[in-house]
């Protein structure tokens, strides 16, 4: 989303701080004419970035799911003819016209953004007690309650075991269903207060509901769906030559990325106990090895510290 991250790990807002910012844009390798798009404008770091490199005859397109992102990206962009705005999910950005003629470059900041977290009332984190949502689209959609009240125990669990890795899912989702009759989840310190009654504090530093809200969020949004609908997307719009610079927060972001880059290298695949699998045509290779934020841009921005960036051209 375009800043800086964190992972509910502190009480206090840090301040806004775009993620490998300069990597991210030089993975672009900016043209002055050329046609770009950040698919997740969150508070626009990386997209001013990009226009300050731009000329005249360049174009921006900016596209956030988040009604707050995208009255952001209007109030600072709207006046500059090179700038177009969409409010969507950067999945269906091959259905927006702006993209018809090709696109020279694309740029993703995935997960959840600094101001989401920030904001109390957007549900994100437990270090506030808020309403329990998480939705990045506040238009549309389920909310984390409006899942965890009708999902059933087996659901509950799946998505904290697949999303966030939690080894006590099913002894949550135990609890959450069997509490939920009498006093239905409907705000963050409910729930983060019954997940540590269940689990207990056994990790220094880390509070037990750090995974159970990453995965919630995760489901809410659909956010692996959405990345991988977006991936295909980006390779359908990118012209030949054109980049794909995407920064992710989660091993399971990174993997789908790294996964969809290898896949479409024209690299034989298959396991060394098999037959190998015929590639497919060659459409995309890695420029260069997955980046890190530095040992000073984490120190001086410590939601930074999961980032990996990948970047990729496009082939044929």
């Amino acid at each position: 989303m375009a800043q800086s991250r964190n992972t509910n790990s502190g009480s206090a807002p840090l301040q806004h701080i775009p993620v490998m910012l300069g990597e991210a844009v030089e993975g672009l390798a900016v043209k002055a004419g050329g046609r770009y798009l950040d698919g997740t404008f969150g508070r626009g770091g990386h997209a001013r970035a990009v226009l300050s490199r731009l000329g005249p005859d360049g174009r921006l397109l900016l596209m956030d799911r988040d009604p707050q992102a995208i009255a952001a990206a209007k109030a600072a962009f709207a006046d500059d003819p090179r700038v177009s705005i969409r409010h969507a999910n950067f999945s269906s950005l091959a259905e927006w016209d702006e993209t018809a003629a090709g696109l020279d470059g694309i740029l993703l900041d995935l997960g959840v953004s600094s101001p989401q977290l920030d904001e109390a009332a957007r549900g994100f984190s437990f270090m506030a007690d808020a309403p329990l949502d998480m939705r990045m689209d506040t238009t549309q959609g389920e909310s984390a309650a409006e899942f965890l009240a009708r999902a059933d125990e087996r659901e509950i669990s799946d998505v904290l075991w697949q999303f966030g890795e939690e080894r006590h899912a099913r002894r949550i989702a135990r609890a959450i269903v069997a509490d939920r009759d009498a006093t239905p989840f409907t705000r963050t310190g409910q729930l983060a207060a019954l997940i540590e009654r269940v689990v207990g504090r056994r990790e220094p530093g880390k509070h037990p509901a750090t995974r159970s809200f990453q995965a919630l969020r995760i489901r809410v949004n659909g956010e692996l769906e959405s990345l991988q609908r977006g991936l295909e997307a980006a390779l359908e719009r990118l012209k030949v030559g054109g980049r794909l610079s995407i920064i992710s927060f989660h091993s399971l972001e990174d993997r789908a990325v790294k996964l969809f880059i290898r896949d479409h290298s024209g690299r034989t695949q298959g396991s060394r106990r098999g037959p190998p699998v015929a590639a497919v045509p060659a459409r995309l290779a890695p420029v260069g090895k997955a980046q890190f934020p530095s040992d000073a841009e984490q120190a001086a921005n410590p939601r930074s510290r999961s980032a990996v960036l990948r970047v990729a051209e496009k082939l044929a």
